[in-house]
């Protein structure tokens, strides 16, 4: 297990912290169209746009993603925490959100990565984010690998 595994994994237990760096993160990427802090641990970051879906405001997540085509991929890992994080809970419910990287903002539609896909894009998910095996193993519940289409 790596170190910086298990920081992340408590940090994002204590909403208290996790909570502002994630919102200070996500408005700097804007502010700067991803030339500043698009990177985390070497893998890159995009910003992820949902709307809440018990209050309907709009959400703003830095994740880390992975390019399949068109697609993003990215994990509802929240670093092994045995809660789901709030951007899935959304993304799933409204059935659509928003990337921006770079400047550009891409309409999305989610879906759930399964069978030899999942098996395919977990195993490029965790060459280019080793931390990703930690988490997994960090947890009982199941990481989603979520496939952003553009919509």
């Amino acid at each position: 297990m790596r170190p910086q595994a298990l920081r992340q994994h408590r940090a994002a237990n204590r909403r208290a912290l996790s909570l502002p760096f994630g919102r200070w993160h996500a408005r700097l990427l804007r502010l700067t169209r991803g030339r500043v802090a698009a990177r985390w641990f070497g893998a890159p970051v995009l910003v992820l746009e949902t709307v809440g879906r018990r209050t309907g405001a709009r959400r703003a997540t830095p994740v880390l993603y992975l390019r399949d085509g068109d697609a993003y991929v990215v994990l509802a890992a929240n670093a092994g925490s045995d809660r789901t994080p709030a951007w899935w809970l959304n993304l799933r419910d409204a059935g659509e959100g928003a990337v921006l990287l770079g400047g550009r903002r891409v309409a999305v539609r989610p879906r759930l990565a399964e069978g030899a896909e999942r098996d395919r894009l977990w195993a490029a998910f965790c060459d280019m984010y080793a931390m990703a095996e930690d988490y997994a193993r960090l947890t009982d519940r199941p990481l989603p690998l979520v496939v952003l289409e553009p919509a």
